[in-house]
């Protein structure tokens, strides 16, 4: 995530916590996901692949996960971005995220 893009989120009292910030660097993505669930996150990332395959591994596997987010690497610019998880902030409530993926796109 781009530094102008936490930046503008925490402007917007966005509670927004970066892997580096969580310690997470170097970390496995199922990892990742699962500290977001933990702490009751939506995971935001650009890494599409991977984390549709490990949404579609927790929901077979029955397990549960707060939301993921996903965006196309440098497809969006910060401000699209911003306005899009602001967007999705507003329609969807902590309990709709649950076990959801999301494209940014959509919400752009």
């Amino acid at each position: 995530m781009r530094h102008s893009l936490i930046t503008a989120l925490r402007a917007r009292n966005v509670d927004v916590v970066t892997a580096h910030e969580a310690d997470m660097i170097e970390r496995e993505d199922s990892e990742h996901l699962d500290y977001a669930t933990q702490h009751s996150r939506v995971l935001y990332s650009s890494n599409i692949g991977d984390f549709y395959r490990l949404h579609t591994e927790y929901l077979t596997a029955g397990k549960s996960h707060s939301g993921i987010l996903l965006a196309p690497q440098q497809r969006y610019s910060v401000g699209s971005q911003m306005r899009g998880i602001l967007k999705l902030m507003a329609a969807k409530t902590e309990e709709g995220m649950q076990n959801q993926l999301e494209f940014i796109g959509r919400w752009i």
